[in-house]
């Protein structure tokens, strides 16, 4: 058994760049940081909150950052998926 190709990362989580792997810490722990959230993101990222979100969804459905993170990355999925959920049935006047 090859315990170097055990221990490293695999190449696609190294896709990443810096300030991605930063976003993606930052959402694992976002709570730590005193005030609101779209408020660390200018403090942290020099990014509105909009752009931000951009960001982090492309990060979201990128294999990289799966690969990275998968529980991370898999519960940020969920979430938007139920937020998409309940925006369309607001839309539709149907009850979640």
């Amino acid at each position: 058994m090859n315990t170097a190709a055990a221990v490293t990362r695999p190449p696609a989580a190294e896709a990443l760049s810096d300030r991605d792997q930063q976003i993606l810490a930052f959402e694992r722990q976002w709570w730590k940081y005193s005030g609101s959230k779209e408020q660390a993101v200018r403090d942290l990222f020099d990014m509105s909150a909009t752009r931000y979100y951009q960001v982090l969804n492309g990060l979201l459905d990128n294999p990289a950052a799966l690969a990275h993170d998968p529980m991370l990355v898999k519960r940020l999925r969920r979430l938007r998926a139920s937020r998409q959920r309940q925006r369309s049935a607001r839309r539709l006047g149907a009850e979640v």
